[in-house]
């Protein structure tokens, strides 16, 4: 299967790198190139592509608000584009639907894996941020743990799953922690996100956090990328 993909930033020279990249691969293909949100917006609603890769900040409308837009109206995974140390937007995008981000420095090997996991429905968290994006980013936020109502709709072993989720553990070590197959994982993850109308995993740590499953700053924070 290719991977379509839409490169999405307000500087030439910076898109026309990446889709260099994208397109020397040959499971992926650039179908179109944009510089701003609203021509990205039409791009994925016209193209319908699997993958945007959009940068956090572009002028006029953001891409905060530009990823929220492709996630409300076609089926793309977005993968934003971002600086770590400079962006204080991050748990914004997350929020906005991204099913992750890399660091606009990434290496061409590690921008074409993120494209093939957020491709394949997986969330995706560059190397270097780990702990320090949850624990920062909810802590700075000050936000009040809001319980979802669906949230009684999990079954104990599900509810489990979440809170793993949250502390940043892939399915092989969700598995070995509750002493279970990773096929049952994955069961329970995609119960998880069904249950409570989430995206990926990355929407799925937002929630253990927001409901208040896990506390930022705590012992058990998130230790691991996917």
């Amino acid at each position: 299967m290719t991977i379509s993909v839409v490169v999405a930033d307000d500087q030439e020279l910076v898109r026309s790198g990446f889709a260099l990249i994208v397109q020397s691969q040959p499971d992926m293909r650039v179908v179109a190139e944009t510089g701003d949100g609203p021509q990205t917006i039409e791009a994925a609603r016209r193209l319908s592509p699997d993958v945007v890769l959009l940068d956090i900040r572009m002028p006029g409308m953001d891409g905060i608000e530009t990823a929220r837009l492709v996630c409300e109206q076609t089926t793309a995974k977005v993968v934003m584009l971002t600086s770590f140390h400079q962006d204080d937007y991050v748990y914004d995008a997350l929020q906005a639907g991204a099913s992750g981000f890399l660091l606009k420095d990434v290496r061409a090997d590690d921008l074409v894996h993120g494209i093939r996991v957020a491709a394949g429905g997986d969330a995706l968290l560059a190397p270097a941020v780990t702990r320090r994006l949850i624990d920062d980013i909810v802590r700075s936020r000050a936000r009040p743990a809001t319980p979802l109502a669906d949230l009684g709709r999990l079954t104990g072993r599900e509810l489990e799953t979440l809170t793993l989720l949250g502390h940043g553990l892939s399915n092989p070590e969700i598995a070995a922690r509750l002493q279970v197959s990773e096929h049952t994982v994955k069961t329970h993850v995609s119960a998880v996100l069904s249950k409570l109308g989430l995206r990926d995993r990355v929407q799925a740590v937002i929630a253990a956090y927001e409901t208040g499953l896990i506390q930022p700053g705590g012992a058990n924070g998130a230790t691991a990328a996917w």
